[in-house]
C-alpha cells in the first residue's frame, strides 16, 4: 500500500516544494555519487529530483527511477523524457509488465534515498527487496543508502506535531503537520496533515517506518550476501556513533 501522499496526484505535486533541492545534504552527497556511477537504479525515486538534477548536470548514462506511485512519477516525466520512469517496485519490477525489472545485473549503482529503505516493515520484506537490490547490480557495483538511527529517536520532533509552511503552487501558502501516533518497537507510525491555502479542508496521510540499528541492518545486509564497506553517521561522511542522525551505508555484493 502506497501512502497517500505518494499516490494521490494533489500531495504529490507539493513534494518537491517540501522536499525541494538542497533541502538536506543528502542531495549533493547523493548526486555526487550519481555523476560518477554510469547506470542507477533509484529506488522510491518519488518525483525524480535527483535523477533530474544528474541529467542537467552532464550525466550521460542510464538513469532509472522506480517508484510505486504513478503520481510521483508523473511530475518528473512532464520535467523530462531522457530517464527511465519506472512504475514498479523491486520484487516485483514494473506493474505495467513492460518496461524493465525484475532487474539483474543491470546497475553500478543502486540508492535509496529519503530514507526509503525505511518503509521496508517486516523481516520477509527486507529480506525480498534486498535480496533484489543484489541481482539488480552488477558484480562490482554499490549500493548505499540511509535510515534513520533509532538511538538518537528521531521520532520525537513529531510530538506534539512538527509543523512546515512553504511557499506551494501559484505562490500559495501549503502547511505539513507531522504528529507521532506509536511507537511499536522498532515501528513508528505517524500522519501527515497536508492544507493549501483554497482546498476546503486538509489531506490526511497515515505512515509507518521501521528503526533497524546498525547491527541489525548489517545483519540483514550480511544475509543477502553485502560486504558493508563504510557507515557513516552524517551526510560529511563523520564516523557513525550512538548520537548520530542517520546510519548511511554503502555495500557491495559479497
Amino acid at each position: 500500500m502506497v501512502d497517500r501522499h505518494f499516490s494521490t496526484p494533489d500531495l504529490a505535486e507539493l513534494y518537491d516544494y517540501f522536499s525541494h533541492w538542497r533541502v538536506s545534504p543528502q542531495d549533493d552527497f547523493y548526486l555526487d555519487l550519481v555523476m560518477g556511477a554510469r547506470s542507477v537504479l533509484d529506488v522510491g525515486c518519488g518525483t525524480g529530483k535527483l535523477q533530474r538534477v544528474a541529467r542537467e548536470s552532464g550525466h550521460t548514462g542510464r538513469l532509472v527511477g522506480l517508484d510505486p506511485a504513478d503520481a510521483m512519477l508523473d511530475v518528473g516525466r512532464r520535467d523530462r523524457d531522457d530517464i527511465e520512469w519506472t512504475l514498479g517496485d523491486l520484487v516485483s519490477g514494473a506493474y505495467d509488465g513492460e518496461a524493465g525489472g525484475p532487474f539483474e545485473d543491470e546497475f553500478d549503482l543502486v540508492i535509496m534515498s529519503g530514507h526509503a529503505f525505511q518503509v521496508f516493515t517486516t523481516d520477509d520484506e527486507l529480506r525480498a527487496n534486498l535480496a533484489a537490490v543484489r541481482r539488480a547490480l552488477t558484480a562490482d557495483g554499490r549500493f548505499v543508502f540511509e535510515t534513520r538511527n533509532p538511538a538518537v529517536r528521531g521520532w520525537e520532533a513529531w510530538k506534539p506535531e512538527r509543523v512546515r509552511t512553504v511557499s506551494g503552487p501559484q505562490g500559495r501558502e501549503a502547511t505539513c503537520v507531522h504528529r507521532l501516533r506509536e511507537v511499536d518497537g522498532d515501528l513508528v507510525t505517524f500522519t501527515s496533515d497536508y492544507s493549501v491555502e483554497g482546498w476546503a479542508q486538509p489531506l490526511v496521510s497515515r505512515s509507518k517506518l521501521r528503526f533497524l540499528d546498525a547491527d541489525r541492518l548489517n545483519g540483514f545486509l550480511a544475509e543477502a550476501g553485502f560486504e558493508v564497506t563504510a557507515q557513516y553517521g552524517y551526510w560529511d561522511r563523520s564516523p557513525l556513533t550512538d548520537t548520530s542522525q542517520e546510519i548511511i551505508t554503502f555495500a557491495r555484493p559479497a
